[in-house]
């Protein structure tokens, strides 16, 4: 039987992503055979091993079926699977129906709508993937008067301050101004990269403060009707 590190037979599981699975192997969180795991890249049998996280087992890949949510994020919930600072996460509003399932990607904690989970990792890795173009949609409000020539200047990218010094290039694949007065303005804006917290930091280059950031549509998923902290499955 083939072998493969640990973080690969967790992430290939639907279980986490890598990055999760190494934090919860560090943790002390996975056994394998009933010891505990203390190395990301230790080897193992996907087919033979008995791997537990939290003590419940981990189901082979052939034994699950390939599941896909939509979920209504609200405000103030985070996505991840745990927060060390005890705030309220996604899968603390889902529950149960969570099990297994990592989030495509993310919205932070102010902003609420689409979020999509999944088990099936090479789906959350072709949606995520900045080479496949897939659109994202949102619903965003910025303080003040944003005008026409600076909606154009966000499509045609603004150079902003990267997190670990010189610069990044953001832009917006398309800015859609809805309704504009001097106190606020209400656009349609839709990304195909998905860097991280990219509408923010790219309306605070352009002088404007986002007070609301709602995703509406992630690629062919629509929100629809689905009120906050709700969900259903969705046909793949």
């Amino acid at each position: 039987m083939p072998t493969v590190p640990l973080i690969r037979a967790l992430s290939t599981r639907g279980l986490a992503s890598r990055k999760d699975a190494c934090e919860m192997i560090l943790a002390g969180r996975v056994r394998v055979d009933g010891r505990i795991a203390t190395r990301p890249t230790q080897m193992v049998s996907p087919e033979r091993a008995r791997i537990e996280i939290d003590g419940v087992a981990a189901r082979p890949r052939g034994a699950r079926r390939l599941r896909l949510i939509a979920f209504h994020k609200p405000r103030g919930v985070i996505t991840t699977r745990r927060d060390p600072e005890g705030r309220r996460t996604v899968f603390d509003v889902i529950g149960d129906d969570a099990d297994g399932l990592i989030a495509v990607g993310r919205l932070d904690r102010a902003s609420t709508g689409l979020l999509l989970l999944t088990n099936d990792t090479e789906l959350a890795n072709r949606l995520t993937d900045p080479g496949n173009r897939i659109v994202r949609r949102y619903v965003v409000t910025v303080r003040g008067r944003l005008e026409p020539d600076v909606a154009r200047q966000l499509e045609r990218g603004i150079d902003v301050r990267a997190s670990r010094g010189g610069t990044e290039r953001l832009a917006a694949a398309r800015v859609d101004v809805r309704k504009a007065s001097n106190r606020e303005t209400h656009l349609i804006v839709e990304l195909d990269e998905g860097k991280n917290r990219e509408i923010r930091r790219l309306f605070e280059a352009a002088g404007h403060e986002v007070t609301r950031l709602h995703r509406v549509s992630f690629g062919e998923f629509e929100l629809g009707s689905l009120q906050p902290g709700a969900w259903r499955e969705v046909g793949q």
